[in-house]
């Protein structure tokens, strides 16, 4: 519950996300959010720095001191863009959680620790993370700026708990061909759809493989397509499916075993699964989502990653969005306090 009268942490939060939320940065026109993410880190005293990986884009790079802690998170949306609404101590808005809300809650939890006295800070801000990866990849031109830093926190809405890691993705084209003919005699062709579907039914069969740190393994059907008019036999078929896969996943080779005579099957992207510490002293869940974390922890010389933040993935992406400032707060005390831990460490 918001208390009746805010607190002046509150306020400047909600102004933050607010402006940032109010700024259409959809995946490809990254550079839109620049004149708001630039003076909030300059008031912060950083040193600012970008990188423009391709027309309208952009990553950031803002450091207090030679870098020990690295935060970053992601700085586009999915579409579409939605407007801003404050209710009831919530901020409803494309981004409120992923990952605008994370931004705001980075950025207080290091004007915290400046406040503190405390310094060796930097923070990333990289496009392209609900699409191609582009900013991660491009940040690498940055790695050796980050020789002493101990950890990378990385900002997703996860309900404040530290990903125990994240499943690997498999994204698998499958194909059938068959024979045209007038539907008026089915006999003489060969529908490509009938296969297909067949196919999908035995893949819907095959047990649910589970992993005790990243949970179930999942697949969706997220493209279905298939023939060309109503009156005629299917000579082709399609289908494309997203795999969260686990460590050793069979599905692949499940899939290839089940695919009929006149399927093919392909893959287009392959990423594996990848598991992150333990951080003694915080709640750890696994996530049903992926994220840049993967690729941006090779910024890290020992490749220490966490992947934490206010809000909760069931809201991202929906016309709901929206994050609490309740949960937005409590994100700037969980990554001061992952920062400190990370620092004090021996």
């Amino acid at each position: 519950m918001i208390p009746t009268h805010p607190t002046a942490l509150e306020h400047l939060a909600q102004q933050m996300l607010v402006e940032l939320c109010s700024l259409d940065s959809g995946s490809g026109h990254e550079a839109s959010l620049l004149p708001a993410v630039v003076p909030m880190l300059e008031r912060l005293g950083a040193q600012v720095e970008i990188r423009e990986p391709a027309p309208g884009r952009c990553n950031v790079l803002a450091s207090w001191g030679d870098p020990r802690i690295l935060f970053s998170t992601h700085l586009d949306t999915v579409p579409p863009f939605l407007p801003v609404r404050v209710e009831e101590g919530r901020v409803f808005a494309r981004g409120a959680c992923d990952a605008k809300g994370q931004m705001v809650a980075q950025f207080l939890a290091i004007r915290q620790m400046l406040a503190e006295g405390r310094t060796g800070f930097a923070w990333l801000g990289v496009c392209g993370e609900e699409t191609d990866s582009l900013g991660a990849v491009d940040a690498l031109a940055w790695k050796p700026r980050f020789s002493a830093c101990r950890a990378l926190i990385n900002g997703e809405p996860t309900d404040l708990k530290l990903a125990t890691g994240q499943r690997g993705v498999d994204h698998l084209h499958l194909r059938c061909t068959g024979r045209a003919a007038h539907s008026g005699s089915p006999h003489l062709g060969h529908s490509a759809v009938l296969d297909l579907l067949d196919w999908m039914q035995d893949l819907r069969k095959l047990p649910c493989a589970e992993d005790s740190q990243l949970g179930p393994e999942v697949w969706n059907l997220g493209l279905l397509c298939g023939g060309h008019a109503v009156n005629v036999v299917p000579a082709e078929a399609e289908a494309h499916l997203h795999v969260r896969t686990l460590p050793d996943s069979a599905f692949r080779a499940q899939a290839e075993a089940l695919r009929p005579s006149r399927g093919e099957l392909s893959v287009l992207l392959s990423e594996p699964p990848d598991l992150y510490p333990h951080v003694p002293g915080f709640d750890h869940a696994p996530m049903p989502f992926g994220s840049d974390a993967p690729q941006l922890r090779d910024l890290i010389p020992d490749r220490t990653v966490v992947l934490a933040g206010p809000g909760t993935i069931t809201v991202a992406h929906t016309d709901e969005e929206h994050l609490s400032l309740t949960d937005l707060l409590a994100g700037i005390d969980l990554n001061r306090r992952l920062a400190l831990h990370f620092l004090e460490k021996p």
